[in-house]
């Protein structure tokens, strides 16, 4: 059901970057926005992992620098049968990982240095086995899509207002866009719209991943510890990141950051560790 689901607010982000495009430029601003869709999810296959880990200055580490990173993930990896990631390290105080990539055969896990040192070997090992099951489940290819065409559509919204101020709009009956007012109204309600939606993605994502946590370390109440950790000392050291990209992370280094809480993309962490200490493995 979360697989649909997600299918079809991807359908619906999609839909409101080529309507934004329709208004902006009626039907021949469709088109292009519809092609621009594509080579942006084209994009988004084949470098946002290479992207977003150069954002954060992520650097690769071997198994002789990280032995016991490795020893984790080699045997998590064992016990979901599954491709072992790259490993990345970011040099931040700040606790936090995420993982990226397009599928399991190329797919990178990146951990800040300060998560390192706060939790202990069984609580990594739950943020791994999280970060392990959105590879597993392919999140991290539709988390990078969807904060693609999101940022996109929130550029295009900018760029949707400016145009309107300076007047833009036309007359003809054929190729009418909506005019100034219309430009107004969607420079306002479409970059709402798409991070509700892109919200909406996230979340369910991160529910699931948590369950798969469960099963691929068989021990739900280490990732339920390390997630209260994270919830505290996340907000007293806080992480420079985008709102594109916040979403990729196991808790959001936006969190208790005024506004932005009220559109955060991960789920209350309190329900996620409620979840996680309901959970009875056979």
């Amino acid at each position: 059901m979360n697989n649909i689901k997600t299918v079809i607010l991807l359908g619906i982000l999609t839909g409101l970057f080529i309507f934004i495009g329709g208004m902006a430029g009626g039907r021949g601003g469709m088109i292009i926005a519809l092609i621009f869709a594509g080579i942006m999810n084209i994009a988004a296959y084949w470098f946002s992992d290479k992207i977003v880990l150069k954002m954060y200055g992520a650097q690769p580490v071997s198994e002789a620098e990280a032995p016991e990173v490795y020893s984790m993930v080699n045997e998590l990896c064992a016990a979901a049968n599954m491709p072992i990631p790259k490993i990345y390290i970011m040099n931040e105080d700040s606790p936090n990982a995420f993982a990226t990539g397009r599928n399991p055969n190329h797919a990178a896990v990146a951990f800040t240095t300060g998560i390192m040192k706060l939790l202990n070997r069984e609580e990594l090992k739950g943020v791994i086995a999280h970060e392990l099951s959105h590879i597993r489940h392919r999140d991290t290819l539709i988390q990078a899509a969807a904060a693609t065409i999101a940022g996109a559509i929130m550029f295009l919204a900018h760029q949707a207002r400016w145009f309107a101020f300076l007047g833009g709009g036309r007359s003809n009956d054929d190729d009418d866009n909506g005019g100034i007012l219309g430009l107004l109204a969607i420079a306002i309600l479409a970059p709402l719209a798409a991070m509700l939606i892109q919200m909406a993605i996230s979340r369910s994502r991160e529910y699931k991943a948590d369950l798969g946590a469960a099963e691929i370390s068989h021990n739900p109440e280490g990732l339920a510890s390390s997630l209260e950790k994270l919830a505290y000392y996340s907000k007293r050291v806080p992480m420079e990141a985008s709102m594109q990209t916040a979403h990729l992370f196991i808790v959001s280094p936006l969190s208790g950051k005024g506004v932005f809480n009220l559109f955060s993309t991960h789920p209350p962490l309190e329900d996620r560790i409620a979840r996680l200490r309901a959970i009875r493995l056979g």
